[in-house]
């Protein structure tokens, strides 16, 4: 018992002393008119540097939306990536900041691929870190792809193999057939008519008007094809408890492409949290108290270091 206890307050002297060397900065980086502020965590130069890019909605830098989404989750991810000694950058998305919404006239898929590739070209040179690492979540899964040409590795967490109108069609349908055939028919006149004249009333927060641009911009990207085009170090993550992304959609990804490296994780759900009980699934995106996958880290530690 002496033992047991003399290693676990070793570890948490470990920890603290650790947590107080990083080196954390505030950073800026602008895109014409738009401001993407960030912060740059690390511990010691010459180390690698992920780059997150985040899935969808007005994501901040530590995986917040608004009033309503606390979970916090990519702010727990850079404490527990950067005492590893692999720096952390992470910004707020252009949905997410205020000073941003002057300028937004329309909005299409291309601006947050534009985005991530003005990040790349800012630490490119950067002499302080030997390589950098992109990490794409969710919708940032097939944005990262796109914008993948002038980084070392990539990794794809919680990504769909299935273009956009697939995807929500099918989280639709789980929740009400009728509503997912209509979902389906509004997609079919949307491509064929670029519009859609009538949007069910159920379905406005999906089909907006001012969304329409954006969506029919996503669509015509297919995540199988693009994962296709990839020659760097590609690891694909997904966990099994993730709700809105499913393991076969990783699967299928990995299938795309023999180089891919798969990961399965155990009781992960789909903003890395592991959970304990199915029933705190929803409840971890609304508050911070959960904890991220240990095992999520430890597999990309192992995938960055090999």
């Amino acid at each position: 018992m002496i033992r047991i206890i003399f290693y676990i307050t070793t570890y948490l002297i470990t920890t603290v002393f650790t947590f107080s060397q990083v080196k954390s900065k505030n950073i800026l980086i602008k895109n014409d008119s738009i401001e993407l502020p960030g912060t740059l965590t690390y511990l010691s130069k010459k180390t690698p540097l992920i780059i997150w890019v985040h899935g969808s909605g007005n994501v901040d830098r530590n995986g917040n939306q608004g009033k309503i989404i606390k979970a916090n989750y990519i702010q727990k991810f850079r404490e527990a990536i950067t005492v590893n000694d692999i720096a952390f950058f992470s910004y707020d998305k252009r949905t997410s900041n205020p000073k941003n919404y002057k300028f937004f006239k329309k909005i299409v898929f291309e601006d947050l691929v534009n985005d991530v590739e003005k990040v790349i070209d800012y630490f490119k040179n950067d002499q302080r870190f030997s390589e950098i690492i992109l990490i794409g979540h969710s919708q940032g899964s097939l944005i990262g792809m796109l914008a993948s040409k002038n980084v070392d590795k990539y990794i794809s967490i919680a990504g769909s193999a299935n273009t956009i109108d697939k995807t929500i069609i099918q989280q639709v349908n789980k929740q009400n057939k009728q509503l997912g055939d209509i979902t389906k028919s509004h997609f079919e006149e949307l491509l064929n008519t670029g519009n859609i004249k009538q949007v069910n009333p159920l379905l406005i927060s999906i089909f907006a008007e001012q969304n329409l641009p954006f969506i029919s911009s996503w669509i015509s990207y297919n995540p199988i094809k693009e994962i296709k085009k990839l020659t760097i170090p590609t690891l694909i993550i997904n966990g099994n408890k993730d709700l809105q992304v499913q393991v076969e959609d990783a699967k299928l990804l990995h299938k795309s492409n023999s180089i891919t490296t798969l990961n399965i994780i155990d009781k992960m759900n789909h903003i890395l949290i592991e959970l304990e009980k199915d029933s705190d699934n929803l409840k971890s995106y609304y508050s911070s108290e959960y904890m991220i996958s240990d095992e999520l880290i430890v597999s990309i530690l192992n995938f960055i270091n090999k």
